[in-house]
């Protein structure tokens, strides 16, 4: 919408009474009051909350919404070679890439929200009374569950984004070189969205009594990461 585009504009300008700050929380309050989902809000109103001092969304959601960009551009530059005649050999193959990087996307765009959720689950876990021994195994019960839906849902971001990352070096190879800029961009974003999600991971662990699901994820969390090297495209 032209209102958000200038509102984006203004974001970016240098130096000086640009945006006032007031204006972003304004911003960031409508959008949070109607509690519209991330993907439905538009980029000014995003990035205002994301500006705020509200704990969500943060950089876990930042993280789901960087995989999300790269599955977008991924499927941007399957849909620039399919159907072009001089890249009729590679069709089917794109194709491919183009059928297993749509669900993907879906996914991580849910994920934006998702994590803020698990966070704000964590929160309300911690703050339950703890007066007797009932209410604190309660709150104990209550918190252990929130921190494993909080370390599943960034765990389960950093493995789209893996997926993300094998997906983009077809497009790297077999994709329209019209569109190889945006194809390298989106493997950045996919690395990042992928370390990032691993930074939301870790900070979680902790807290979680049950050890032999902490060493299942540390494990998982070490395969992710010293795969991005074979991964992750040349610079």
């Amino acid at each position: 919408m032209r209102g958000s585009v200038a509102l984006w504009y203004n974001l970016r300008r240098p130096a000086g009474p640009t945006i006032a700050t007031s204006e972003i929380r304004l911003l960031a309050h409508q959008s949070s009051v109607t509690r519209m989902p991330s993907v439905e809000q538009s980029l000014a109103q995003f990035l205002a909350r994301l500006a705020s001092a509200e704990p969500t969304p943060g950089g876990g959601s930042a993280s789901a919404l960087a995989g999300a960009l790269a599955a977008a551009l991924i499927a941007m530059v399957c849909r620039l070679t399919l159907g072009k005649e001089q890249f009729a050999g590679r069709q089917a193959e794109v194709r491919l890439v183009l059928d297993r990087t749509e669900p993907l996307l879906h996914r991580l765009a849910e994920a934006v929200d998702e994590d803020a959720q698990a966070y704000e689950a964590v929160v309300s876990a911690y703050r339950l009374p703890r007066g007797d021994q009932i209410e604190r195994q309660t709150r104990r019960e209550s918190v252990q569950r929130a921190l494993h839906t909080a370390t599943r849902v960034p765990l389960q971001v950093a493995n789209d984004c893996a997926q993300l990352l094998d997906l983009v070096t077809v497009v790297l190879e077999k994709g329209n070189p019209n569109a190889l800029s945006d194809a390298k961009v989106a493997a950045h974003l996919a690395e990042a969205g992928l370390r990032g999600a691993v930074q939301n991971v870790v900070v979680n662990l902790p807290g979680i009594e049950d050890l032999e699901f902490v060493e299942r994820v540390q494990a998982e969390v070490t395969e992710l990461l010293h795969a991005i090297p074979e991964r992750a495209p040349d610079r």
